[in-house]
């Protein structure tokens, strides 16, 4: 029936603070995105988790933010000029690839965080300051994008290798885009019903929007939240039925 990739972000405890149960879910998952000091995280949290992820056979990619641990990386931060977001960028990606080395693994992609994505996914000029930085560092990583959007567009454009991330709970615009937090029903707080629809977008190669639109799209990865409430249980469920329908979970650069 097919394969896909099942991706969470983690890494994003800092100093003392704890968030999250990242060694259950890196028994789940088969690819990690590390938080890389920015919006959560730190050169220890990000050595552990990569360390981590190498012990069981996860492949770990660069999570960048914009600059806001206060806020999560989640905050609407105006008036930043794209050429120094990709500064932000290469920074992030350069020193997770450092600490990959050093945990004895390897970056194989990059996953814009909260805000960031979000934002470049509708702004042609900051995808494209993304995608830059992302091939200044190295042409050779994957770079994980929402389809139909202007994140996917500018990747394109640069000729960096491509991976189709849609989310399990989380619903859709008619744009294709997620719908904002703020806005009641945008996250699924019912594991069931997420895996219920992870396994649909899977099968059907689409994503559904709230109005009830299928939006065709590939699908590489399912993106399940490490952070949130029931995080571990949420992605057993997820996991456990994907393969039920005979989905092989496999990280998406494993044959690269």
């Amino acid at each position: 029936m097919g394969q896909v990739d099942l991706n969470a972000d983690l890494g994003e405890s800092f100093g003392v603070y704890r968030l999250g149960n990242d060694p259950e879910m890196l028994r789940i998952v088969t690819t990690a995105n590390v938080a890389c000091g920015f919006h959560a995280g730190d050169p220890l949290v990000m050595f552990r988790t990569m360390e981590m992820a190498r012990e069981n056979g996860v492949a770990v990619g660069a999570h960048p933010s914009l600059m806001d641990l206060w806020g999560f990386g989640r905050r609407m931060i105006v008036g930043e000029d794209p050429a120094d977001i990709e500064k932000l960028l290469i920074y992030q990606i350069g020193a997770a690839q450092a600490v990959a080395a050093a945990a004895g693994h390897r970056i194989t992609h990059v996953k814009t965080h909260g805000v960031l994505g979000t934002m470049a996914n509708e702004d042609a000029e900051l995808a494209t300051a993304i995608a830059r930085a992302i091939r200044t560092v190295d042409r050779d990583l994957f770079y994980t994008v929402m389809p139909l959007t202007q994140s996917e567009a500018a990747a394109e454009r640069l000729g960096l290798r491509l991976v189709r991330e849609v989310y399990a709970d989380r619903t859709y615009q008619e744009n294709g885009n997620l719908t904002p937090r703020k806005i009641p029903g945008a996250v699924i707080h019912d594991p069931a019903q997420a895996a219920e629809r992870a396994v649909r977008m899977v099968l059907e190669g689409a994503i559904f929007t709230t109005e009830g639109t299928r939006l065709p799209v590939p699908v590489d990865t399912i993106c399940v939240h490490g952070d949130t409430p029931g995080a571990v249980e949420a992605a057993t469920i997820i996991r456990d039925r994907l393969t039920e329908n005979g989905i092989r979970l496999r990280p998406f650069a494993a044959a690269d």
